[in-house]
């Protein structure tokens, strides 16, 4: 059986491919994914609603991640990421909870905008 850790990593590297729906098979159907700009989305159906918006929201803005270091074991995985935005680079950092190697929670940390 996979690890959070390896499960994370696959979730960064099709997320990397720039369309956000692929990694919708990652999440369990009752997932729960908290993010600081969009807010909560319960279930999978609307996760996958949002990663849809992220997909055109993020190719419209020119804003790509990159996840910087991912580790974790067992059931617990974090990463801590890039974004890159026309405006500059901002960080962050997911936390995340998998069970039979899937998704079930998903919370994304922003450090605030440098001025």
């Amino acid at each position: 059986m996979k690890t959070a850790k390896e499960i994370i990593e696959k979730y960064w590297e099709t997320q990397n491919e720039g369309d956000y729906t692929k990694v919708v098979d990652l999440f369990s159907d009752d997932a729960v994914l908290e993010d600081p700009i969009y807010g909560t989305f319960e279930g999978k159906k609307e996760i996958a609603k949002f990663m849809q918006k992220m997909t055109n929201e993020m190719g419209a803005r020119n804003i790509s991640f990159i996840a910087k270091d991912i580790d974790g074991d067992g059931e617990v995985a974090w990463a801590q990421w890039t974004a890159i935005t026309p405006d500059g680079k901002m960080e962050g950092c997911g936390l995340y909870r998998v069970k039979n190697e899937k998704m079930v929670y998903y919370k994304d940390y922003m450090n605030p905008p440098k001025d």
